[in-house]
């Protein structure tokens, strides 16, 4: 299954949501749920939801093998945490999608990581099909490093 998570921002991703009613229309065979948040453009060919609460968020990105986002943080890492393949669209101020253009620069990080597909330039199903053959890196957390850190700053204070 693809899920494509829009995020809770109060900004549109239309560009998006109608990519993926043109894929599915030109022949992706694939089910598809959207969480698409504030987007005015309603999915013809695939299920959505507004919003979904955190069980059913969770519910829906564990039975995903792909996961489409737009090129924020938490949504990245979200998913690249569950292992799912990332495929992330930056949203662009151009298109009134947010109010600049610094989700190319996060989706750029990630993807010299090895831990995601960039799709800048909207050809989702090439990005589908990239991805579907493609090993990333597993996301590692700096966490533990970062309280080790501030462990040891403490006992020397």
């Amino acid at each position: 299954m693809i899920f494509i998570t829009l995020g809770s921002q109060k900004f549109q991703f239309n560009r998006l949501l109608k990519s993926v009613d043109e894929l599915i229309e030109g022949g992706l065979d694939e089910e598809v749920f959207a969480q698409i948040g504030y987007s005015n453009y309603k999915p013809k060919n695939y299920k959505y939801k507004e919003f979904l609460d955190r069980e059913e968020f969770s519910e829906v990105i564990n039975c995903s093998d792909i996961v489409i986002t737009h090129g924020g943080t938490g949504a990245i890492i979200g998913a690249v945490k569950k292992r799912k393949k990332v495929i992330a669209v930056p949203r662009l101020a151009k298109y009134g999608e947010h109010v600049d253009d610094h989700q190319l620069q996060l989706v750029s990080q990630f993807r010299e990581l090895d831990l995601i597909y960039s799709c800048e330039d909207g050809d989702l199903k090439s990005a589908i099909e990239t991805v579907k053959k493609t090993k990333y890196k597993e996301y590692e957390s700096n966490t533990q490093t970062i309280m080790n850190s501030l462990e040891e700053f403490i006992k020397e204070v």
